[in-house]
């Protein structure tokens, strides 16, 4: 009988990746979703048919244990959140709720569902794992960052990234639960929604290279991040549910680049000199900034032999490539159903 997969979050770019990464490896992949209605549903189905759909929302309980209890899952997987930074400062408690709280009432339905009780053992339960961030570190204390570097987050999102990480590990040395967490750096692709500043930008090279566009505003220039192709990082997060024992990773590549570098190669790959374009605008700068991430994957490249495939360098040519297909073909950067 093949495996069975819940992904929360199935719509966006990491679920729609890992849910065509399991689907090869011959799971039976569900998502959960709002409402049979919600349009992203819709959308999805035509680049996965394959998976099916279950009601359920992170900001009610009842209806996760429902979730559970219908899909009966091997693994659970927890990538649905409010994931752009800039927004967790206008909608903070939204964020807490869904990002934070979210992570509390997934654990608790599989904990119910499950029948677990303290002191329990992770064997032949189902297994959990958490999207955590690098946001986490926020304000970093050594660099690179590892799996026992101490967080100081500096948005309302990495609060409540932090707060789910420490929940999954709570559940874990509680109650014996097989959960895990996964640290991923940034990581990004032509699916990635049209508000991240990676895609922001290989949009608007796009734009540009395509007459469309004339500018491109950006903020911080200089601050640096551990960039790596979300289609990679996917199969990290199923592979810590294979292991023998429930632990927590970091995931990333291991190198930073700055906004700046990012720029660079984006407009290069057009054939465009960037800095007749880039406007700097100090409004899009953050609150708190994080000036810099770098990841230190170590203990995945050897417990796992988990490695990135895609360089920074590809990564940034395959989505500017991607929206100037996308644009010449007249379709909506913001219409999932326009995903490669």
């Amino acid at each position: 009988m093949a495996r069975r997969a819940l992904i929360t979050g199935i719509t966006g770019q990491d679920g729609s990746y890992l849910a065509e990464h399991l689907l090869e490896q011959g799971y039976e992949v569900w998502g959960l979703a709002r409402g049979q209605a919600n349009p992203r549903v819709s959308r999805m189905r035509k680049l996965l048919a394959d998976v099916q759909v279950v009601r359920g929302d992170l900001l009610d309980q009842g209806s996760l244990i429902s979730a559970v209890e219908r899909v009966q899952p091997d693994e659970v997987y927890n990538l649905g959140a409010i994931s752009f930074v800039p927004m967790s400062w206008e909608q903070a408690e939204l964020t807490a709720e869904v990002t934070g709280m979210g992570v509390l009432r997934m654990l608790e339905a599989i904990r119910v569902c499950s029948g677990v009780s303290r002191g329990g053992s992770a064997s032949g339960q189902i297994r959990f794992y958490q999207a955590s961030s690098s946001e986490m570190f926020g304000q970093v204390s050594e660099t690179p960052q590892n799996e026992r570097t101490a967080f100081h987050p500096r948005s309302p999102y990495g609060v409540a990234k932090a707060y789910g990480h420490f929940l999954t590990q709570n559940y874990r040395e509680s109650y014996g639960m097989f959960a895990v967490s996964g640290i991923l750096f940034n990581h990004e692709s032509p699916r990635r929604g049209a508000e991240f500043v990676t895609r922001k930008v290989s949009l608007g090279v796009a734009r540009i290279k395509l007459g469309l566009a004339n500018e491109l505003r950006l903020g911080n220039l200089e601050a640096r991040r551990d960039w790596g192709f979300a289609g990679d990082y996917v199969k990290a997060m199923h592979l810590m549910l294979q292991s023998a024992t429930p632990e927590d990773y970091v995931i990333g590549t291991g190198r930073m680049k700055s906004v700046r570098e990012l720029v660079e190669a984006a407009f290069s790959a057009a054939g465009l000199d960037w800095e007749q374009y880039v406007v700097t605008d100090q409004t899009l700068h953050r609150p708190a900034e994080v000036d810099l991430l770098c990841a230190d994957p170590k203990k995945a490249r050897a417990q796992l032999g988990w490695e990135p495939k895609v360089s920074f360098d590809e990564l940034v040519a395959m989505m500017v490539e991607a929206d100037l297909r996308l644009l010449r073909d007249g379709a909506d950067p913001h219409d999932d159903s326009s995903w490669p």
